[in-house]
């Protein structure tokens, strides 16, 4: 899984079929959207039902953490959700920001945008809006926004490096992220790195956490730290699908983990430019 369009690619398709699919099919079974010898979407997922905003059939089970949770979203501001399928984080940091505010959701899957745009105007929402675009090159000028949010996706990204620095970008000075994602400590397997399903269920294409924490450091966030974090367990029944018993065992042996992390950052209030030159 080395080159970024079909990376890009493979993830549209993925995402497209669960835009398609019920709901409910993706919250209580280990079905994916190809049957049950597949990554569940849904195991990384946290319990939403109880915020204001929440919109259920938003919901599709696709997240890893709760970014709203720990976003510090204040009235009025402009909200960034990158990879806002289909709208579930959007909604509800919509009432946290309120009507003064606004909410903006990129994602590069069209019947995700297609299907959180049904949402949002059913519920005649106003001031949530959502994009199509790549979130290594966001749709959105300089020093835009708020705050960002994302779950669970730019571990899909190829170049997190490239996904980080437009995050600076479009953050105003003094804005903020919070994002969750999957990232590792310990080596997978090359039968799981090289899965494409895998990558798509948000194993194979995370990084180390060392790794992870360094690339937003390098971008120029201050004041970084870790708000939450989990280890997460692929069952058995999933991870045979791509490897033999033995290479189970091993894997089992080798104790390195999968864990979830809503990680926070902020951009300096006098920032402009990052560490590379790059310039609002």
């Amino acid at each position: 899984m080395e080159n970024s369009e079909k990376i890009k690619e493979l993830v549209r398709e993925k995402y497209g079929q669960i835009a398609t699919q019920d709901p409910e099919l993706n919250a209580t079974s280990c079905c994916g959207v190809d049957g049950c010898t597949t990554i569940d979407y849904s195991i990384f997922s946290e319990d939403y039902s109880g915020l204001e905003g929440y919109v259920k059939s938003a919901d599709l089970k696709l997240g890893c953490g709760m970014p709203v949770k720990y976003a510090g979203i204040s009235r009025g501001d402009t909200v960034l959700d990158l990879g806002s399928g289909a709208g579930n984080d959007a909604f509800v940091s919509r009432v946290l920001t309120g009507e003064g505010g606004e909410v903006i959701g990129v994602d590069m899957t069209e019947k995700m945008i297609e299907l959180s745009r049904q949402h949002a105007k059913s519920l005649g929402l106003k001031n949530v809006q959502f994009r199509l675009g790549d979130i290594e090159d966001l749709p959105l000028a300089g020093d835009r926004v708020d705050v960002v949010i994302s779950n669970c996706v730019l571990n899909l990204v190829p170049s997190k490096r490239k996904a980080f620095a437009e995050i600076f970008r479009v953050l105003r000075p003094g804005g903020h992220f919070a994002i969750s994602d999957v990232v590792l400590k310990g080596e997978l397997p090359i039968e799981i790195r090289e899965a494409a399903e895998m990558y798509a269920g948000c194993v194979a294409g995370a990084l180390q956490r060392s790794d992870y924490l360094g690339i937003v450091h390098d971008t120029g966030f201050q004041s970084v730290s870790i708000k939450a974090e989990k280890e997460i367990t692929i069952p058995d029944e999933i991870l045979l699908n791509y490897m033999d018993e033995d290479g189970l065992k091993a894997f089992k042996e080798s104790e390195t983990g999968i864990y979830s992390i809503t990680v926070t950052g902020f951009k300096e209030a006098n920032a402009c430019c990052d560490p590379n030159g790059n310039c609002c």
